[in-house]
C-alpha cells in the first residue's frame, strides 16, 4: 500500500513522503495512529492543505519533546528481579515495565515510545532508547539487579557477574583444598587394602 507520511517515521521517510509499506503495517499502525494517509488523489490534495498546520504542530511537539528530553536523557532507573547464578532473569523486563518507572518519576511518556527491540533478560546496566518525538530520541540507563546493593554497584560501573564468578572460584578452590586434605587418608586406606590382598595372591 502507498501512503503519505504525516510526520517523520524512522526508516520510512519524512513528512510528505509517499512510501510503499506492507498493508498490515499501514492498517494496524500508520493509519490508526494518524501517522499517514492512503496515497489517493484526494488525500494528496488534502495533504497540501494540511501541510502548514502539520508543520506547525510538528514544531510545537518537537519543542516540547526536547524540553522533556533534556531532563530525561541519561537518567538512571533500577529494576529488581530474581535471576539465576549466570545472570539470566527468571522472566524479563519489558517496555511496559520501563515506561512505568519513567512515569513514576514524573515524566509523561507512552510505553510505545520505549524503543526496546527485545525485552531485557539479563542482569546488568542496559541503555534504553526512548523516542519522545520522531525527531527527538534520548536514552536512559536501566540497572537490572537482584537487590539494591547490586544495582548501586552496577551504576558505579562494577561488573557484578565477574565479582560473582571470583566468589565462586574462591569457593571451588576452598572445596578443592578440603578434598586434597582428606585425600591422603583415602589414599592410605586404599594402600592398606592393596597390601592386604598381596599375601593372598602370594599363597596361590
Amino acid at each position: 500500500m502507498e501512503v503519505i507520511l504525516l510526520e517523520r517515521v524512522g526508516r520510512l521517510g519524512q513528512m510528505g513522503d509517499v512510501v510503499r509499506v506492507k498493508d498490515g503495517f499501514a492498517r494496524n499502525f500508520l493509519l490508526p495512529k494518524g501517522k499517514a494517509l492512503r496515497a489517493t488523489k484526494e488525500n494528496r490534495s488534502r495533504f497540501e492543505t494540511m501541510k502548514t498546520e502539520l508543520e506547525a504542530r510538528n514544531l510545537e511537539q518537537r519543542g516540547e519533546a526536547q524540553k522533556v528530553g533534556e531532563k530525561l536523557d541519561g537518567q538512571n532507573f533500577t529494576v529488581l528481579r530474581q535471576a539465576a547464578e549466570g545472570g539470566q532473569l527468571y522472566g524479563s523486563v519489558s517496555p511496559r515495565d520501563i515506561a512505568t518507572l519513567v512515569i513514576a518519576k514524573g515524566f509523561k511518556i507512552d510505553r510505545n515510545q520505549i524503543t526496546l527491540n527485545t525485552p531485557i533478560k539479563t542482569i546488568g546496566l542496559h541503555k534504553v532508547p526512548i523516542a519522545l518525538h520522531p525527531e527527538v530520541e534520548v536514552a536512559v540507563m536501566v540497572a537490572v539487579a537482584r537487590n539494591e546493593d547490586e544495582a548501586a554497584r552496577l551504576v558505579r560501573g562494577e561488573d557484578i557477574t565477574v565479582a560473582r564468578t571470583e566468589e565462586q572460584e574462591a569457593q571451588a578452590e576452598a572445596l578443592a583444598n578440603a578434598e586434597s586434605f582428606f585425600d591422603p587418608e583415602a589414599a592410605a586406606a586404599k594402600r592398606g587394602e592393596e597390601e592386604a590382598e598381596k599375601p593372598a595372591e602370594a599363597g596361590k
